[in-house]
């Protein structure tokens, strides 16, 4: 009963239920554009497409897609290249001064930067959509009768399909997050992992149940079970936080807000302030050994995902961009100053570099064990293949996918409920309001 009052409760504002529903309905365009075809390729042709796909690196690539990048659609590159555009540019606003100065320049500079990832995503997928031509062409088995139409034709005319293709779902996006609620980016992603959830449940329960020794229905709901108690960890990994006591020493007044001299707050440091990012990082770099792996036979068994080694390297390198990005993301010296600023400080810490150390100390020791935990629930789906779950519904209990619906799943109902936190305070004002009028 509490669920549809609440359902009840969202609905019932205007505003946020004109949000939500033209999120779902962008949410909706996204996923018919997903399931059309380039122009020149026979869709029935691309079952060894499918194959090639169905798991490893490309299978999460896939994954992300929605199943588009198996199906050569117009969105087969979906929304990555304009994911790595944002990673590319976040990374050299470490080193460029150019950028540095616009992340200090407020809205504008936000503006500029987000017009200089929209431009390099254009590039990114002007290099990514060949590559991938090619590929489907000379290395996922397609034959000649896949391909209605052949020559510079079909290569030019793809090409600017896909550039078209990743530009649209970027601007579905931004227009999620702008119009909408959540993340459009995240949102696009999130769906596309959602939509390979029932086929791959439903590969999982025909398996258990129809192959002998396989363990029936008892086994699926121990499954399910388990899932559960994984997704439960991955919120605690999201949402737990380390909170730093702050004492102001002066009564300082901004709009309604005071913070009066001895007043108590905190900063709350994320126990995995990197996200996804680490996993995002160490499977680009985990190419780079697969690749090796096919010259070398020596080192041949890192181009196993569920393999040791593979999984051993993957988790090492997790770890280590864990405190990478977290040092190049979490300003602790900004933070520093921005307290001693507004009359705060750490109690027994004096402020500035202090401060600073302080801070950057607390979050190298939550570092650790986060990125621990990131790496283990990275390598989980490696280790639940090995007790016969299959590869497509092992996915979800774990590594980028399911911190990634969780971590969407959070934020967007976080900020409904903001949503709905704001009509209950303006609700109280007009009754205050209406109240002081009837007493005068």
């Amino acid at each position: 009963m509490n669920f549809i009052n609440r359902l009840k409760e969202i609905f019932s504002i205007e505003e946020l239920k004109n949000k939500i529903l033209l999120t779902i309905g962008l949410i909706a365009v996204y996923r018919f554009m997903a399931s059309v075809p380039l122009p020149g390729i026979d869709p029935l042709q691309l079952s060894a497409l499918k194959e090639s796909t169905s798991g490893g690196l490309l299978g999460l690539l896939n994954a992300f897609t929605g199943g588009a990048f198996a199906r050569a659609s117009v969105m087969a590159l979906g929304i990555m290249p304009y994911i790595s555009a944002s990673i590319v540019v976040q990374l050299m606003g470490i080193a460029v001064p150019y950028l540095q100065k616009l992340q200090k320049d407020g809205e504008s500079g936000r503006k500029k930067i987000t017009q200089i990832t929209r431009w390099l995503t254009i590039g990114i997928t002007l290099v990514q959509a060949p590559t991938y031509i090619t590929a489907i062409k000379t290395q996922f088995g397609l034959g000649p009768e896949a391909f209605l139409v052949s020559g510079a034709t079909f290569w030019i005319s793809s090409i600017i399909i896909l550039t078209a293709g990743t530009i649209f779902a970027m601007w579905l996006g931004e227009r999620i997050t702008d119009k909408g609620v959540g993340n459009g980016i995240s949102l696009l992603i999130t769906v596309g992992i959602i939509a390979n959830f029932p086929a791959a449940f439903l590969q999982e329960f025909v398996a258990k149940t129809t192959n002998a020794g396989a363990g029936g229905i008892m086994m699926v709901l121990i499954e399910i079970i388990v899932w559960f108690v994984v997704i439960l960890l991955t919120v605690l990994l999201v949402t737990a936080v380390r909170k730093i006591a702050v004492q102001y020493a002066r009564r300082t007044v901004v709009g309604n807000v005071q913070n009066v001299a001895g007043s108590r707050d905190y900063i709350p440091l994320k126990l995995n302030a990197a996200g996804v990012m680490p996993i995002i990082f160490a499977q680009a770099i985990m190419f780079l050994p697969v690749a090796l792996a096919q010259r070398f036979p020596a080192i041949a068994s890192l181009q196993d995902m569920n393999g040791l080694w593979y999984n051993v390297i993957f988790a090492l390198l997790i770890v280590i961009f864990s405190y990478f990005y977290t040092a190049i993301t979490i300003p602790t010296n900004k933070m520093a100053d921005d307290l001693k600023r507004s009359g705060g400080f750490i109690p027994g810490i004096r402020p500035g570099k202090d401060t600073a150390d302080r801070l950057d100390s607390v979050l190298s020791r939550i570092t650790f064990p986060g990125s621990l935990f990131l790496a283990a629930l990275s390598i989980l789906p490696a280790i639940v293949v090995q007790f016969g779950v299959q590869q497509s519904w092992a996915m979800f209990y774990g590594g980028t996918s399911l911190i990634i619906m969780v971590g969407v799943a959070i934020d967007t109902l976080q900020q409904i409920n903001s949503y709905l936190l704001n009509r209950h305070y303006d609700g109280l004002m007009k009754a205050g309001n209406s109240n002081r009028k009837s007493n005068k």
